[in-house]
């Protein structure tokens, strides 16, 4: 699972920086979908889904689910970036991003595969407003570039 989260990682190589993310990203968004590798899916609060692809946006109620060969490179808005790795269900709890005063907070619901997260704006300004839940912990975010994984439960 690791070597996949690895290659989806390299899949973003070429991630845009804070000010690009949030120019490319307008109103009520989240943040947008950077990369797509295999089968990727947005799920919204509705329970609708769509395939997901580069440019996609990504609201704070979605959930962003990869099959087994499956990867995904998101950026939000204060350019954190987020890299779900294969077999990986991953859902924006909330985020909420002032790009004025650089206040908000961050929740990330890690249910299952593996997650790269490197910190933008908001984590670097505010690193107590960003956590990562999984089925059996909340992991409060010091560092700016971590992985994460999570078995189904």
């Amino acid at each position: 699972m690791l070597q996949g989260l690895l290659a989806a990682a390299a899949l973003c190589a070429g991630i845009v920086g804070p000010a690009q993310a949030q120019d490319a990203v307008s109103g009520g968004h989240a943040g947008f979908i950077k990369s797509v590798q295999g089968q990727v899916l947005i799920v919204n609060a509705a329970g609708q889904s769509q395939a997901a692809q580069a440019g996609s946006t990504l609201r704070a109620s979605d959930r962003v689910e990869t099959d087994a060969q499956g990867a995904a490179g998101l950026v939000l808005r204060d350019g954190t970036t987020l890299v779900v790795g294969p077999a990986s269900r991953v859902d924006l709890r909330d985020y909420r991003f002032d790009s004025t005063t650089q206040d908000g907070n961050l929740l990330v619901g890690l249910l299952r595969g593996s997650l790269r997260m490197i910190s933008g704006l908001l984590g670097k300004a505010h690193p107590e407003a960003v956590r990562v839940e999984t089925q059996t912990a909340t992991i409060g975010i010091r560092g700016t570039d971590f992985i994460v994984s999570a078995e189904a439960p």
